[in-house]
């Protein structure tokens, strides 16, 4: 090539070094290849858009097998695909061995892989070589026994009528694959199609002729042997009144095959070929082969999806229907999937209680066990809990009665007592009061409008039908605008082999980061643990149903666009927790809550500080007053970055001030920690008790102070700078 001269495009230099290229969209189930790439798979050398099966006829099954499970870990992984493949002939004899290189990736909307590869012929090793003891055969008898053994995979794990069919849609025999097929059943003395797939004409409504009629695959249903036509010819001679049927879709060759399960002929498989096949005794027998697998998995097909319906009716009729909710600021969503062993159903549940004072009521819970019992008993339950609900009970008394029921219901069937879980949320939605009582249930999570996740910590009793007389003490919170609640059931965190931590640390993940709708946001937390199921959609992650999941999702609608641009403080997050004189373990929850408040503050050390400081004040309140605590924690925002503001309230009348504590003095150090770490703090008083309270800016540097050097007066706000002043003067 001379200096100026134009490059050649891609596609001349592909084809000048014997290079074809190709494009798989899996979603259209389409193929297109260039001149090389045909001639490589053996057809004309011409550029041709393929069906799957036309091109899986052309290869090696196991070799099929090869390339889906590599295009999954490519995509996986992020790389390239790389794969060797047999070509085989009609006759099932591998012609020339091509190694295939692609990029895939996956669209998640429309479900489905899209490939762009380049193909090239490669040299097989010589016989009696190191590397000839890996080289591909194509022999044909083996070839059909790898297409038997992916086909009857395929056919086992199928798992409804509408799978079956496209598995056997999909399947690509060696040498002489259908071009179309037709499943048929058998309705009193009517033939009816149950589904098919291939060319067909339009058709003017549902398919249906009598038993006794001539058409081929009546007269197997009736007889139960197959039939084979090779030609046009011999259907014309043999069927001359049904001829017209078949004339119009241009076919060359049929087969009508029985399908029979357990003795019984339940129906006929058609398959059309548009060359002629001559069905030599061993084609027969993969079709025969073919036929009674198909047979068996749509009797397991029909009998589970008989199950199914019956279980999943039974379930849904004891679930409520939510439908729009008419809730004035705030929004609802629910979700709930059966297990996938034994009859799908289970004890977990979930019910919105409308409630009077245009209030209501949110109730999640689990009975222990997966079977009929368990179902039938939280039935029960969710009707008596809305009937103490009704009754106008506080959230402690309708929990303390429903404990009460169920205790009753395990005395008379003592074999077989079941126990629940449950929570219980009143709402008042004017001002997204919260009332919470809660039997033996997994904490409420709440995420707040920056995604911040944290898990409210709410007081609880024993599960429901242990203790008749057990109480269940009654916690308040506000959900503050643009926050989201989620309760759930245990399967929606330890679905997947998680326990309680790791559980929540997936689910605090998707809360994070999803950034859609309500239902949305319900649809990834269910996707999120369940996976894609490995027939119904393609992806890495297997079908898994362990266990019942039930989830609720409440959110509070937020106000208005807010303060303006002016404002200098505007809260972005803030969580509150009160330490009773009796729970001093309740310490290490507020460390926890706090650690989680800050989880993306730019600083660790200043965590640390903050924590060491509320740990330091918490204590105190315990130690040197007879009250309890409560604990504010925010993050504000200001023109010169963001603020942390921790404040610990009490009732205690006496307030405290900076003392110089001894070498060998056990307390008195708290508020010098408090000088040293503390941009600013101080003590307001609050009727008969008092607050404690200090900020810290988020900074990678100390606060003044901290270095030894003296503090100023600016550093604390002007309306507290008075009262700061007067502590601190010795």
């Amino acid at each position: 090539m001379r200096t100026g001269e134009s490059l050649p495009s891609v596609r001349d230099v592909l084809a000048l070094v014997e290079t074809g290229r190709w494009h798989w969209d899996t979603a259209a189930g389409l193929v297109t290849v260039d001149e090389v790439s045909a001639r490589l798979l053996g057809l004309p050398a011409e550029q041709v858009t393929l069906t799957e099966a036309q091109v899986r006829a052309r290869l090696h099954p196991v070799d099929w097998n090869e390339i889906t499970a590599v295009v999954q870990l490519a995509v996986a992984e992020g790389t390239l695909a790389e794969v060797r493949i047999r070509i085989m002939d009609d006759q099932g004899r591998v012609v020339r061995v091509v190694r295939s290189r692609s990029k895939p990736t996956f669209d998640p909307l429309r479900k489905a892989y899209l490939l762009t590869g380049i193909l090239q012929e490669v040299t097989d090793p010589a016989p009696g070589t190191p590397a000839g003891r890996n080289a591909v055969t194509g022999d044909w008898r083996r070839s059909r026994e790898a297409f038997l053994l992916d086909a009857g995979r395929a056919l086992a794990e199928a798992r409804s009528t509408q799978e079956v069919l496209r598995v056997a849609a999909n399947l690509s025999m060696p040498g002489f694959s259908p071009d179309g097929l037709a499943v048929y059943g058998v309705t009193g003395d009517q033939l009816t199609v149950i589904g098919h797939h291939g060319p067909e004409p339009d058709s003017e409504g549902p398919f249906s002729m009598p038993l006794d009629t001539t058409f081929p695959a009546a007269e197997v249903a009736r007889t139960g042997r197959a039939i084979y036509v090779s030609s046009p010819q011999q259907y014309q001679a043999r069927y001359p009144l049904t001829w017209p049927l078949a004339e119009r879709f241009g076919h060359q060759s049929w087969a009508f095959l029985p399908l029979t399960a357990a003795g019984r002929t339940m129906g006929t498989w058609m398959a059309v070929f548009a060359h002629p096949v001559a069905f030599t005794p061993d084609e027969r027998s993969v079709l025969t082969t073919v036929a009674r697998m198909l047979a068996q998995a749509l009797t397991r097909a029909g009998t589970a999806e008989s199950e199914r319906a019956l279980t999943d009716g039974l379930q849904r009729s004891m679930l409520p229907r939510l439908g729009p909710q008419r809730i004035p600021g705030m929004s609802v969503a629910a979700r709930y999937v059966p297990t996938g062993g034994g009859l799908q159903v289970g004890g977990d549940w979930y019910d919105v209680i409308t409630l009077p004072n245009e209030r209501f009521a949110l109730v999640i819970g689990d009975v222990q066990g997966h079977d009929v019992r368990a179902a039938g008993l939280m039935g029960q339950l969710r009707i008596a809990l809305r009937a103490y609900a009704s009754e106008g009970h506080r959230p402690d008394a309708v929990l303390s009665r429903a404990s009460r029921f169920l205790y009753g219901i395990n005395e008379a069937d003592p074999a077989d007592p079941r126990y629940a879980t449950c929570l219980y949320v009143e709402v008042d939605p004017a001002g997204g009061v919260l009332d919470i009582a809660r039997a033996g249930h997994h904490d409420p999570a709440v995420r707040m409008p920056d995604a911040t996740v944290l898990t409210r910590q709410t007081a609880g009793g024993v599960p429901l039908g242990i203790d008749p007389g057990a109480d269940y003490p009654t916690t308040r919170m506000v959900l503050e605008p643009g926050e989201t609640m989620l309760v759930c059931t245990d399967g929606l965190i330890e679905t997947g082999g998680h326990d309680l931590d790791t559980g929540w640390r997936r689910l605090r993940t998707v809360l994070e980061r999803h950034r859609g709708s309500l239902e949305e946001l319900a649809d990834a937390l269910v996707q999120a643990v369940h996976g894609p199921s490995s027939h119904h959609t393609t992806g890495p992650l297997t079908d898994r149903r362990e266990d019942d999941i039930a989830l609720l999702l409440l959110t509070r609608q937020a106000e208005g666009p807010g303060a303006g641009p002016g404002t200098l403080r505007s809260a972005l997050r803030r969580t509150m927790l009160t330490v009773e004189q009796s729970e001093p373990e309740r310490i290490a929850e507020a460390r926890q809550h706090l650690r989680e408040l800050l989880h993306d503050w730019c600083s660790p050390d200043q965590v640390d500080s903050a924590v060491l400081l509320l740990s330091e004040v918490l204590t105190n309140v315990l130690v040197h007053t007879d009250a309890d605590a409560l604990l504010q924690a925010e993050v504000i925002s200001g023109p010169e970055g963001r603020r942390m503001h921790i404040e610990v309230t009490d009732g205690g009348p006496d307030l405290p001030h900076i003392r110089t504590p001894g070498e060998l003095a056990s307390s008195g150090r708290g508020l010098l920690l408090i000088e040293l770490l503390a941009h600013t703090w101080g003590v307001s008083p609050r009727g008969k008790g008092k607050s404690i309270w200090f900020e810290l800016d988020e900074s990678d540097t100390p606060p003044e102070g901290a270095d030894g050097t003296e503090r100023t007066a600016a550093s604390t706000p002007p309306e507290d700078r008075k009262l700061h002043e007067d502590r601190t003067t010795p």
